[in-house]
């Protein structure tokens, strides 16, 4: 199991792409609000997760994760 700092490093890297702006990436980093996503660049950016960690991220835990913290705290749950 990677600690949290791996994940975080790791998802940092999977949101570059995504980053158009160059928005500095923190755990309360959101992706509404600061990073300016709709929900098809979300669609596309956890299916990205996904395919990273190997993992499923339901629709419900979607709804309720809004920042990049919040995602490296669910990867962590859902890869132990």
């Amino acid at each position: 199991m990677s600690d949290r700092a791996e994940v975080f490093e790791t998802v940092k890297a999977q949101i570059e792409p995504f980053n158009k702006k160059g928005v500095a990436l923190t755990d309360g980093t959101t992706f509404a609000g600061d990073l300016e996503w709709d929900s098809l660049t979300v669609m596309d950016f956890v299916a990205a997760i996904e395919d990273e960690f190997d993992i499923l991220i339901t629709m419900n835990m979607q709804a309720e994760i809004e920042t990049v913290g919040q995602l490296v705290d669910a990867v962590q749950k859902l890869k132990a």
